[in-house]
This record gives C-alpha cells, sequence and structure tokens, in this order.
C-alpha cells in the first residue's frame, strides 16, 4: 500500500519517534499530515517546536486528550491511516502513578482503535513494546515470546495490544501491532539510558550515576525504527501481525556505559544509584529481539550499526542548544 496521497494522522506527535517520523514522511511522501499533540496551555508542541520550518508549517496540528474519545474522533475525521504512537512511556513513572499508565495507554488506544473503526481507515498502526515481553525465557525472542507484565507500563502496554488485536479478529480492523526494541537517537528524553549516559558524559561529569548494569538490551536507531514503521505501514502482508523491530544483537547496559565513557570522557567513573535500581521482580533482565518476521513481510534492514547510532546521537547532544533543554543532575523518571 502506498502512502502517497493519503491524509495521515500520527497520535504522540510531540514524541521522540513520532517527530522522526513525521519528518520522514514529509520527506520521503507525498502525503497530508495530522499531528496529535497533547495539549497545555503554552502551546508547546514538544519536538515538533524543532523540526525545519518547511516541515511544521506544512503540518496540520490539532491538541487533546488521547483519553477524550471525542478529541480522537474530532482528529480523525478525514484521515486514511493513522499511526498510533501516543502513549504514558516512562516504566519509572509508571510504578509512581499507575493509573496514569493504565488510562493513557489502555483507553487512549480503545479510543484510537473505535475512531479508526468507525470512519473505516485503511490501515492503523500501532505502537507496542519490546517491554511486552518482560525477561526473555529464550533468545531471539520471536512475536511468539510469552508477554510478561513486570511494571505497570508494560502491563498497559499488553493490554493496549490485546484491544488492538480483539478489534482486528472482532472488526476485521485492518491494524498492525509494531514492536520496537530499544529505540534511542537524537531528541530522546532524558528518562532513558543513552541520553542519560551522554547528557552527563558531555557535561563533564566524573561520576556517572545509573542502575542496574548487567541487564541487556537490543538498541535500534532511530532512523531504523521509523524505516520499520513506513514499510510494516506499507504492506498489506502486516495487517493482524505483531511485528517486531530489532536488531538481533544485544550489550549490557554496563558495556554501553563503558563504550560511551570511551568516546566522551574517558576519566568517567559509574557508580550504582539505588533510586535508578527497579524492583527484583520488576526489572527485565534480557532484551534480545528476532527480526526474522519483519524481513520476511517486508524488506526492512538495519542501516545503523550500533557505533554508527551512537555518534550521530552524541553530535546531536554536543550542539549547546540541545544540552541545554537536559537536566542531567536530576534523575528523570
Amino acid at each position: 500500500m502506498e502512502l502517497d496521497s493519503n491524509k495521515i494522522l500520527i497520535t504522540g506527535s510531540g514524541g521522540f519517534i513520532a517527530s522522526h517520523l513525521i519528518c520522514k514522511l514529509a520527506e520521503s511522501k507525498n502525503c497530508q499530515l495530522k499531528c496529535f499533540v497533547r495539549y497545555n496551555s503554552r502551546n508547546d508542541f514538544g519536538h515538533i517546536d524543532n523540526l525545519p520550518s518547511q516541515i511544521s508549517k506544512e503540518l496540520e496540528i490539532i491538541t487533546g486528550d488521547l483519553r477524550d474519545p471525542s478529541a480522537i474522533v474530532n482528529a480523525a475525521k478525514g484521515v486514511d491511516i493513522i499511526f498510533h504512537l501516543g502513549a504514558m512511556i516512562s516504566i519509572p513513572y509508571s510504578y509512581l502513578n499507575p493509573k496514569d499508565a493504565i488510562e493513557t495507554n489502555v483507553m487512549g488506544t480503545y479510543n484510537v482503535l473505535c475512531a479508526a473503526r468507525d470512519i473505516g481507515v485503511k490501515k492503523i498502526i500501532h505502537t507496542s513494546t519490546s517491554e511486552v515481553y518482560g525477561t526473555a525465557k529464550y533468545v531471539p525472542i520471536d512475536e511468539k515470546h510469552p508477554l510478561q507484565a513486570q511494571s505497570p507500563y508494560s502491563a498497559s502496554k499488553i493490554s493496549a495490544d490485546k484491544i488492538a488485536e480483539c478489534f482486528y479478529k472482532s472488526y476485521e480492523l485492518p491494524v498492525s501491532i509494531v514492536r520496537p526494541f530499544n529505540t534511542y537517537g537524537p531528541r530522546q528524553s532524558a528518562r532513558a539510558i543513552i541520553p542519560t549516559l551522554i547528557t552527563q558524559l558531555l557535561e563533564g561529569n566524573k561520576i556517572i550515576n545509573l542502575g542496574s548494569l548487567s541487564p541487556t538490551r537490543d538498541f535500534v536507531f532511530v532512523n531504523d525504527t521509523v524505516d520499520g514503521f513506513i514499510k510494516i505501514a506499507e504492506s498489506q502482508e502486516t495487517i493482524g501481525e505483531e511485528i517486531n523491530i530489532a536488531t538481533q544483537t544485544e550489550i549490557s547496559i554496563g558495556m554501553l556505559a563503558n563504550n560511551l565513557i570511551q568516546m566522551i570522557n574517558p576519566e568517567a567513573k559509574i557508580i550504582c544509584d539505588k533510586a535508578r535500581i527497579r524492583p527484583e521482580k520488576s526489572e527485565v533482565n534480557r532484551l534480545l529481539g528476532s527480526n526474522n518476521k519483519i524481513k520476511k513481510l517486508t524488506n526492512w534492514n538495519q542501516n545503523f550499526s550500533l557505533e554508527e547510532g551512537l555518534k550521530e546521537t552524541i553530535n546531536w547532544f554536543s550542539i549547546p542548544t540541545n544540552l541545554n533543554k537536559y537536566k542531567s543532575t536530576l534523575y528523570n523518571i
């Protein structure tokens, strides 16, 4: 399915991955983009505010809240395709406020699915997360791996995925469930491990505060993640499917930290901050994803190695106006 000449709604448009998706669609596809952004009284549209003017001026921006069904219905009017990326994404925050995760991720997704069904979209791309798998029972983790709710966040995303699945089976809604593994890159929020490391190092900190060092993750550069979203949207074979976006390689948090230290500030040392450690039964110790399915159903391939992606990310954070937006001394939940 071609995306050209379609009207596309992107929820969570002010966020990290969505902002890169907007740029890619604007630059490579002849489509109209509607951007749903969570309302605030400051007219702050998140990362959309930092996009090139030739892109941002062409966007139709709609403010509202995923939890408000009327706001979603209004945003979805006239659209052909929906990329649903809007979510409450922080795991530590979900420990403190599980209700927020449930209402935003479960009911917000339900509202988007209802609107998609009622207007008869050509396709909806629902964003899941590798966190739904929990600690790997086997590797690489394929889409048949059991789902394990090891945090309120992952529980809310599992629930949202299952609602999306039931809309496909009950109403024949053309939905694809996308499971990105640990995406990183320019503009990522400080709640994630790579920006946490890079910002502390670039500001010259000699002591780097981290949580657990032993867990492993499968890190995907944001350009590759966005490419996966688009290729999944374009393929009819992905309808009704759950699909990983993964590199099928893993690295421990400790090794990742040491690599970044060598790249930025070799004199820095790591200390474990207890406040950053997840509850024992909630820690996801290993995430290593299989990318066999996405390669089978689409022509997606990884284009950025971890080293290449980290260099791109460091370069972006090294620009003072970008680095100044982050507070490396605070633990961002």
